[in-house]
């Protein structure tokens, strides 16, 4: 039996997977970018040096590099970076002159089962070799239903996604569901060369996400953003396809004490930083709600953003 407890917990993380659900589908297409978010950079990283960096475009990505995410290409572009969109498979010759591969909420087509994943094998496998070798990657995937789009790819890396919707009550800030609070005074937000920058003025004190999934990493990985005591995710619990339609069940709230929403990862000759939650590096309104860099509450996502860039072209 289920006490009232769990079962009042319950009905909240359903009410946020049904709302993830939503958001990835009508209301994603009601979230519009900042414009007016200040995305200058003051002193740029790369003046005689132009990193090329590729945003992926070609699977069927929520968020655009013109439209919801243009605030992060516009921050990275006034940093010196050199950004172009990719809309075809992965292939080696189009990682050639690519510093930066940059995936953020690939989707898998809704035709197909959820289990089956954005990415084809042997994409995953391109990717992969070409980091190994010495490329650099961000890849960012949100709360379900991207969590199962992207774990073929991320368990390529040793990094085992969640693929639920994270709540953690007490972090997220009183008056805005879903969205966590990461900083030094809670202990959430971990040491590293991307949290502590490369001077004092770089250095992190908070970083706010919104709602996102857990990633579980290995001995090889360096979590940023650690979930406390009181973070708990829904995960899909039975996915399978009926009448032509997929349809899914989730479990109970399972504890992801311990987990990470941010995992750095130094591997082979090339780096990695996987992120469980994508509006962090966005700027974006919603409804009137501001959310991301552009969050009206105390955060350094702006700068939490270039610390990723800075780490990953080193």
């Amino acid at each position: 039996m289920v006490d009232k407890v769990s079962r009042f917990q319950c009905g909240v993380f359903l009410c946020i997977c049904c709302f993830c659900s939503f958001t990835s589908s009508c209301v994603s297409l009601l979230q519009k970018p900042d414009r007016k978010y200040d995305v200058s950079v003051q002193n740029p990283t790369y003046r005689s040096e132009t990193p090329k960096v590729i945003y992926d475009e070609a699977h069927l990505n929520t968020h655009k590099a013109a439209i919801t995410y243009r605030p992060f290409i516009d921050l990275i572009t006034n940093d010196g970076c050199s950004v172009t969109t990719n809309t075809e498979k992965f292939a080696p010759p189009m990682l050639v002159n690519c510093d930066l591969l940059i995936i953020c909420n690939a989707k898998s087509d809704k035709t197909l089962p959820r289990d089956i994943g954005a990415f084809t094998e042997e994409e995953c496998k391109v990717v992969n070799h070409w980091v190994r070798s010495g490329g650099s990657l961000l890849l960012v995937a949100d709360h379900h239903p991207f969590g199962l789009a992207n774990k073929d790819l991320a368990k390529t890396f040793g990094v085992e996604m969640g693929c639920g919707a994270v709540k953690d009550t007490a972090v997220q800030n009183e008056k805005r569901s879903g969205q966590l609070a990461f900083s030094r005074s809670n202990g959430l937000l971990e040491g590293h060369a991307i949290t502590e920058g490369q001077n004092p003025h770089e250095k992190l004190e908070s970083v706010v996400t919104f709602t996102g999934q857990s990633l579980k990493g290995n001995k090889h990985t360096k979590s940023l953003l650690t979930f406390g005591k009181s973070a708990a995710e829904v995960r899909p619990d039975s996915l399978w396809q009926e009448g032509g339609e997929n349809h899914i069940r989730f479990g109970k709230p399972v504890s992801v004490e311990g987990l990470s929403q941010a995992l750095a990862i130094e591997y082979g000759e090339g780096r990695v930083v996987m992120l469980g939650e994508a509006a962090v590096l966005s700027a974006q309104k919603l409804f009137g709600r501001k959310f991301g860099m552009n969050s009206p509450y105390d955060n350094d996502n702006k700068q939490f953003a270039l610390n990723i860039l800075h780490w990953l072209l080193e």
